[in-house]
């Protein structure tokens, strides 16, 4: 006979507690543990007498019907490893409204060109509502079907009826399982309801999308395995305020990791930018103090944005120091390394820095023009208008080599860059760029000499 217990479990790693405790001894966040009722059952004998998997050769193991499905949004396929795979199971995550209903349902209405019926399926809109959106989107075809349902066992009743190709799930958190006894979106039945959808998708050979929500902290909403249990995913990014979005692999079990898909958001929908560093260039203003290009890489894809810095003399007796797409700690050590090693006198200056276009840069490649911005701020001598900056800055002053080097510079050669400023470490055979000169320093102060306009 079923016994039922109280434990309390963890919304944000999935530990457990047999007691309340206001911070959970695990991840350490505060006010996460939620009790949850667990009903055991005793195990039935019949349990294992399951049909036994059987162990195959590799040589005997075809790859026949999982070829991946090309769509006509290159972006998202490429994000995705070179299309979609059949029987993948993708997690989608994304800040509310950033547009990932939007995404999924335009990629649905081209999966129906390609492939067939695709079946959306929406725990937060009624079907109304979801054709409100695609009269918006211009979507209009007979092999998209609409749903409105939480009770997963019911969902996957339709999906063995209807035999779609590619099903959304919109979104994770709002479906629920009749087995368990806890409410839709806590960690049990995000957990279970993933890997019930897991085996539909391989066992069936269908294509799962999950909309997950977020926390306030930005990671997706329900336990770090929710992300162990799927196959790819993917973060949808970007600045409300502005147009562009970028679609970010995380997770990619069939691609790579860390690729970036760039789309600006518009009436019609989410629509491709195919030149992503010409876009983030458009409204830059030469010969302007303060700013200057950045070579960044996201995932394989490199793209040239442009970093603006404003360094004024403060008003209080704290200076502050203003990060916008980077990261603050970084911003702290790179004026820092300005004030001792350069010998700029930033203890009185305010320092706000903003990467045009609402990108976020993590990577350190972009330490040298983020120094160089606020150096030519702080000067107010602006930056060659002909010159892209790439390269890490140590604690002493020093520049570091970067990755990739020779993608760098081809893309800011297609861009009409004359210079290049990189670390002085590069080896120039492993460099294959023609019309960009290569300009390699060894310290910051020798950069700042070469990068700013002598008056």
């Amino acid at each position: 006979m079923a016994k039922t217990r109280t434990q309390f479990v963890c919304q944000q790693c999935g530990s457990t507690s047999p007691k309340w405790m206001g911070r959970c001894p695990d991840c350490g966040e505060w006010n996460t543990l939620v009790e949850t009722i667990v009903e055991s059952k005793a195990r039935s004998p019949l349990s294992y007498a399951v049909q036994r998997s059987k162990p195959q050769r590799l040589s005997e193991v075809t790859s026949d019907g999982l070829e991946r499905v090309q769509l006509p949004m290159p972006e998202f396929s490429r994000v995705l490893g070179g299309g979609i795979v059949p029987g993948s199971l993708v997690l989608v995550g994304g800040d509310p409204g950033i547009g990932k209903s939007t995404l999924l349902l335009q990629v649905s209405a081209l999966m129906t060109e390609v492939l067939g019926k695709v079946l959306y399926v929406s725990g937060e809109e009624s079907v109304q509502q979801i054709k409100m959106r695609a009269q918006r989107l211009a979507i209009n075809t007979d092999q998209l079907y609409l749903l409105t349902e939480i009770n997963l066992n019911i969902i996957v009743e339709h999906i063995q009826e209807l035999v779609p190709k590619m099903v959304v799930i919109d979104s994770i958190q709002t479906v629920y399982l009749d087995e368990l006894k806890s409410t839709a979106g806590s960690i049990s039945q995000v957990r279970e309801c993933a890997s019930r959808l897991r085996q539909v998708a391989k066992g069936e050979g269908i294509s799962i999308f999950l909309v997950g929500h977020v926390t306030k902290a930005g990671a997706i909403a329900g336990p770090k395995v929710l992300e162990h249990i799927v196959d790819t995913v993917l973060y949808l990014e970007g600045d409300r305020f502005h147009a562009y979005r970028l679609l970010r692999s995380v997770k990619n079990r069939f691609g790579a990791t860390s690729d970036v898909g760039v789309f600006e958001m518009g009436s019609q929908g989410l629509i491709e930018v195919t030149n992503p560093s010409e876009a983030f260039l458009a409204e830059r203003l030469p010969n302007a103090a303060g700013s200057t290009i950045a070579v960044t890489l996201e995932g394989t894809r490199p793209l040239l944005v442009e970093i603006q810095a404003l360094a004024s003399t403060t008003s209080f007796g704290l200076p502050r120091r203003t990060a916008n797409g980077v990261d603050f700690n970084r911003l702290l050590l790179l004026a820092a390394v300005l004030s001792k090693r350069v010998g700029l006198r930033l203890s009185d200056q305010d320092i706000f820095v903003n990467v045009v276009g609402g990108l976020k840069i993590n990577e350190p490649a972009a330490d040298l023009a983020v120094a160089t911005a606020i150096a030519s701020s702080f000067k107010n001598t602006p930056v060659a208008a002909d010159l892209a900056i790439v390269g890490e800055i140590g604690l002493s002053g020093e520049l570091r080599a970067v990755g990739q080097l020779s993608k760098r510079l081809n893309e800011a050669a297609k861009l009409g860059f004359k210079r290049c400023l990189v670390p002085k470490s590069f080896r120039r055979q492993e460099i294959a760029s023609d019309g960009i000169e290569v300009v390699g320093v060894r310290t910051l102060r020798e950069a700042l000499q070469v990068a700013l306009i002598s008056k």
